[in-house]
């Protein structure tokens, strides 16, 4: 709990988010008391717009709900403005630098003498990063809003950030799972409460009552709606794959006899990722209806009655299972799992949790609810989170090795691995562990020149 500063000035927390998805989760924090009583701290909600190119993404400000969200802070502060010309995702302080920010962004901040506490996102990259150099001696609370949670910490933190990082909060979207997200620090997780979370979703849904795009898009009294990602935006398809990705998640609703459907678009996707689904959905005989508008997918479960969710690997699938009961169903898993690179790379996670939870739409499978965690999961995960960052957790080599030998065979198992990275690590039977990385003699060191007198004309 947060207590007063020995001048008297009260405690000050900052929020640093970058979707609406994420303001929700602490706003659903805050309003669960998990940071105490609102005039215990003064709280600032920074906002960071992470976009390549920010000036022409969609603004966080701009979507419907985020006045409800602001109201709960007593001030917004906008990072991409206080470090302009900077981006947030490359800019941060040196360290012989890092005094002078301080300085600069409390009297920017009008933020005094008080202490700071650091509510953020991503601890691995900037902003977050930047926000705790510059805060060197506030402590740091994480909130995790989506899937990667349950997977390892991307990047090692450096131990004068990471000793300061007191929990993580995250959402329960897998009932039963456990983040491994910063395990490897100690650091301890705590859930944000469902009831909290699911009135915050609500008060943003009631934000979009008067939208007419909102209200044609119920109109059409859809059973299925299609969630979009924009994966080509990250790499992973391109963008002629990523529309029949779409086009594929639509045939199997209208297989599934769904004659009206909704398709959601990520906020930055081009205007024109709709005009090969309105052409499928012209052929197959399904009223197709776009909602291209600002809004998080979840204040569509609010207004409508679904039955049936479909998606890759989004958050909002899980979503609409766990706080709204809608079925769920997967498109293109395994596909991504396949070309997914690095091994590492973050997205790897989200992906194993779906394609082994959710149902496989073009395999027959019924869409479902899938509800807690089945034993099988855990394992798998801690184990493709020790082929991702095997140095991070040594200590969970032997249980991988178990695992492996037991399950490595078993139906949807092996494409969660590939051949290539456990032979890397000598997981593969028959192939001979790392050898650990040689430690290199000390460069020797150059003993002291003499001064010499000053050079006349040189300073």
């Amino acid at each position: 709990m947060t207590t007063d500063t020995p001048t008297g000035e009260r405690p000050v927390q900052i929020f640093q988010v970058s979707t609406l998805y994420g303001a929700a989760t602490v706003a659903a924090a805050i309003d669960a008391g998990l940071y105490g009583a609102p005039d215990e701290a003064r709280r600032l909600l920074l906002l960071s717009h992470n976009a390549e190119i920010p000036e022409t993404a969609l603004r966080l400000e701009t979507m419907t709900g985020y006045a409800r969200i602001a109201a709960r802070f007593d001030g917004v502060l906008d990072w991409n403005e206080t470090i302009h010309p900077y981006h947030p995702a490359a800019w941060a302080p040196r360290p012989e630098e890092t005094p002078l920010w301080q300085r600069v962004l409390r009297t920017a901040w009008d933020l005094g003498t008080a202490r700071v506490e650091l509510i953020v996102e991503s601890i691995q990259v900037n902003p977050a990063k930047a926000l705790g150099a510059c805060f060197s001696e506030s402590s740091v609370e994480v909130y995790a809003d989506g899937l990667m949670s349950y997977g390892p910490t991307r990047t090692d933190i450096a131990q004068s950030l990471a000793c300061r990082i007191r929990r993580l909060l995250h959402l329960d979207l897998v009932p039963g799972l456990t983040p491994m997200l910063l395990t490897e620090y100690g650091t301890p997780s705590e859930l944000v409460p469902d009831a909290a979370f699911r009135a915050v979703l609500a008060e943003i849904a009631a934000d979009a009552g008067d939208d007419p795009a909102v209200a044609a898009a119920v109109a059409a009294e859809p059973t299925a709606l299609l969630l979009g990602q924009y994966l080509a935006a990250l790499g992973l398809l391109t963008a002629e794959e990523e529309e029949e990705l779409h086009v594929r998640m639509l045939h199997g609703a209208a297989a599934l006899g769904h004659t009206s459907i909704v398709f959601k678009p990520h906020p930055t996707a081009p205007a024109g990722y709709s005009t090969a689904l309105r052409e499928a959905a012209e052929e197959a005989g399904v009223r197709l209806t776009v909602l291209d508008v600002p809004l998080l997918a979840e204040t569509f479960y609010e207004r409508c009655d679904l039955r049936l969710v479909v998606g890759c690997f989004s958050t909002a699938m899980l979503t609409a299972a766990v706080y709204y009961g809608v079925p769920v169903a997967r498109v293109g898993t395994a596909e991504l799992l396949e070309r997914l690179t690095p091994f590492e790379n973050s997205n790897r996670i989200p992906l194993t949790v779906v394609d082994h939870l959710v149902p496989d739409l073009e395999d027959g499978e019924e869409p479902a609810v899938p509800g807690p965690a089945p034993d099988s999961l855990s394992p798998l995960v801690r184990a493709v989170s020790y082929c991702m960052r095997h140095k991070a957790h040594p200590g969970m080599r032997a249980e991988t090795e178990a695992y492996l030998a037991a399950h490595y065979d078993d139906p949807g198992v092996a494409h969660h691995f590939g051949t290539v990275r456990l032979t890397q690590l000598g997981l593969l039977c028959g192939t001979p562990a790392p050898a650990p990385a040689p430690v290199s003699a000390p460069a020797p060191v150059e003993p002291p020149r003499p001064r010499r007198g000053l050079v006349r004309g040189r300073r």
